[in-house]
């Protein structure tokens, strides 16, 4: 196969693929039903300055008679799309099988980065430790790295000429079953697409197609332990010396650095607030050591990661002062990860804008998040919904934010910390009237590219 065509190619895991078949050599087409929106412009571009010609999503890529050799497509993509109906018999491929025919084309040695949360980020952070090591890898993300997103490249591939290759594994829909690596990380099961026996299930599946080791959270190793094959070198991190004591933040200012330190004493000023940036960074100093190299190259590199879009991206302030904070967070765990790390941050309270990232999702986490919520918030806090986020294709339109507002209200013990507002106006009226110095507004949800330029928005 020599061409391949991309069904959805702006969005940002098949946008990395994408990529990663262009630096191949491989004719690259694609067609995406968001092309034309301005918040989808960088990554278009991108695509296009690599030589991937983007078309609409309406079947006219198939009108000539230069036809791609096969199609790549997600599980997001229904059988009535346009693409689908006009390609005709032209072969199809799942996008986990065309990740696996890229990772033997690329022929390195692969490390899986999976979990339900932080794996984008993670995926990032191994990638920058290991080419500030030296070690030039090639990187495959669902997130957009900073450091690598430039007018060229929309960030979520890196291309490199060294000997590893780091990679996202998704287990939203089961997928990494599809393919192995030499390496993995599991970095946590939490609540997001199923529940946690599937989960446990799934990730003890996927360690049978890992090769020579992994790196797993004591959560993870403690729900696999059954499951863990005799002929992997595993590697456990903790959380940081067991105590929240031994994480201290310093400072109360975006820029301001938080320490880690660790259980043998080492430290680690860390590139951004929050527990769960320690634990990402305990993680990858067990991998590095797994790869070969020693702490004393490892350390220094944690402290140096630029992060991703969209995770803990602050945007500015808004004219009565208040700080903003753009995150991609929309799963009960991310959220209050996110939550955790803004504590840290906010001199005052937190106004917690979450936008989810479908109607489904967000029935399936509708308790679970409220739980976590009611024993986090503040009295002072407001938790405030939007509507779901509609990408198209089937849905129920249930359940609506107004009415899973009202629920959550008459069962909390403070009611008043829970808001729907009906549109990103009246929200931002309401921000602007009500935030002050000190408090933090933190905008979360997922699939939304709008979201980022709304938080922006809210600034001076």
């Amino acid at each position: 196969m020599k061409s391949f065509h991309f069904v959805g190619v702006g969005g940002i895991g098949m946008s990395a693929l994408a990529s990663g078949a262009a630096a191949c050599g491989f004719t690259v087409s694609g067609s995406d039903r968001g092309a034309d929106k301005p918040e989808n412009a960088p990554l278009i571009e991108a695509l296009r300055s690599q030589s991937v010609s983007v078309y609409p999503q309406d079947g006219s890529r198939f009108a000539g008679n230069d036809q791609p050799d096969a199609l790549v497509y997600s599980t997001a993509i229904e059988e009535d799309n346009p693409d689908f109906l006009a390609a005709g018999n032209i072969p199809r491929m799942h996008r986990s099988e065309f990740l696996r025919f890229l990772l033997d084309k690329f022929n390195r040695i692969s490390i899986a980065v999976t979990g339900s949360c932080g794996k984008s980020s993670v995926t990032a952070y191994i990638a920058e430790s290991l080419e500030r090591l030296g070690a030039d890898p090639v990187m495959i993300s669902g997130a957009l790295s900073k450091r690598y997103r430039h007018a060229g490249n929309g960030g979520n591939f890196r291309a490199g000429n060294g000997k590893y290759l780091v990679f996202e594994a998704d287990e939203s829909d089961k997928s990494l079953l599809a393919y192995g690596a030499d390496y993995a990380v599991i970095l946590n099961i939490g609540t997001d697409h199923y529940e946690e026996a599937e989960l446990v299930r799934v990730f003890g599946e996927f360690l049978q197609n890992i090769r020579r080791g992994a790196v797993l959270s004591r959560q993870v190793a403690e729900a696999l332990k059954d499951r863990l094959p005799a002929h992997l070198d595993i590697r456990i991190f903790d959380g940081v010396c067991g105590s929240e004591a031994a994480y201290t933040l310093v400072g109360y200012q975006p820029g301001s650095r938080p320490l880690a330190t660790f259980g043998d004493g080492s430290a680690v000023v860390l590139p951004a607030p929050g527990r769960h940036v320690a634990l990402n960074a305990l993680a990858i100093r067990a991998l590095a050591g797994m790869l070969g190299f020693e702490d004393k190259q490892v350390l220094p590199v944690l402290s140096e990661f630029d992060g991703v879009w969209r995770r803990n991206d602050f945007a500015g302030k808004t004219p009565s002062g208040a700080m903003v904070y753009d995150d991609y967070a929309h799963n009960p765990e991310k959220i209050i990860s996110c939550l955790a790390g803004m504590r840290e941050v906010a001199g005052n309270r937190l106004f917690a804008v979450f936008q989810p990232h479908g109607y489904k999702p967000f029935g399936f986490m509708e308790e679970a998040l409220f739980e976590k919520l009611e024993s986090f918030l503040q009295s002072s806090d407001r938790f405030i919904l939007l509507e779901p986020f509609y990408a198209g294709g089937t849905s129920s339109f249930s359940p609506h934010a107004a009415d899973v507002c009202a629920k959550w209200r008459s069962a909390s013990a403070d009611p008043d910390r829970f808001m729907v507002m009906p549109d990103r106006e009246t929200l931002k009226e309401f921000l602007q009237k009500n935030s002050a110095a000190g408090d933090v507004v933190v905008i979360m949800g997922a699939r939304d590219n709008s979201l980022s330029y709304f938080s922006s928005s809210l600034t001076l």
